[in-house]
């Protein structure tokens, strides 16, 4: 991966964090992308660089068409090109199906869903021109097992399916890859927030018996940017536990 440039949405915090840095200790110039939190984005910057990792922090709103575009520009500008593309910002908004307003349904496609086709689109042409390219995008196992609370969210990861067979068909013959992550749930800031009570029964639910580690989805998303899957388009690779198996 030496010498490569990578976009990570959501690229700061958690899984996020993960992937970026597994790139960049490989080698790979990270632009990571990130909504508001500007110190997880600053300490992440000085983690990296600190141990001789190539990063950049971006801050914006992913589900904005111009920003979008803006950043594809300006990385090509600066770094002459983009590799990877991993779509892995996620909002998510909870509320009961009768009570979901139309402004919380229109933000989870936006940013779930809008964002990803935003970003693929951007770096289409600068893949295309030098011919190579890896977009992975990060869905939710929420996709396949439903959630009452999770409507939105859940409609948008199902979403991805779709875009992400449709793109991998679209630019299979421009040496383009596009496969999807389905990720189950990871120790990360938000589930070691929740109720002891309420991550046990998470965890009763998980066949393997624990939550993963980021580092584990990080790996596979490696794996689908690297050369040696260069065979691997519109498929999903589920990391979750045996989780979306079922009970």
């Amino acid at each position: 991966m030496t010498e490569r440039v990578a976009i990570v949405t959501g690229g700061t915090r958690g899984i996020g964090a993960a992937i970026s840095e597994l790139l960049a200790a490989g080698g790979t110039h990270v632009a990571a992308v990130y909504a508001g939190n500007h110190d997880a984005a600053r300490e992440l910057a000085g983690r990296l660089t600190a141990v001789g990792g190539s990063v950049s922090v971006h801050q914006g709103d992913v589900g904005d068409l111009d920003f979008c575009r803006a950043l594809v520009a300006g990385l090509v500008a600066d770094r002459g090109r983009v590799d990877y593309l991993v779509s892995n910002a996620g909002l998510l908004i909870e509320n009961k199906v009768a009570a979901m307003t139309p402004g919380e349904w229109d933000a989870a496609l936006r940013v779930n869903l809008s964002a990803p086709f935003y970003l693929a689109q951007a770096v289409l042409a600068p893949m295309t021109a030098q011919g190579f390219g890896r977009i992975v995008n990060v869905g939710s196992v929420t996709a396949a097992m439903g959630n009452s609370v999770e409507a939105g969210y859940g409609a948008a990861k199902a979403g991805l399916l779709g875009l992400t067979r449709s793109l991998a068909r679209a630019v299979a013959r421009k040496g383009i890859t596009v496969n999807l992550v389905v990720p189950g749930v990871f120790e990360t800031e938000m589930t070691a927030s929740m109720r002891p009570e309420a991550q046990e029964a998470i965890r009763a639910m998980i066949p393997l018996g624990r939550r993963g580690d980021p580092r584990e989805l990080a790996a596979a998303v490696r794996f689908l940017l690297s050369d040696e899957a260069s065979y691997v388009t519109g498929s999903v690779v589920t990391v979750d536990g045996g989780l979306s198996m079922g009970a």
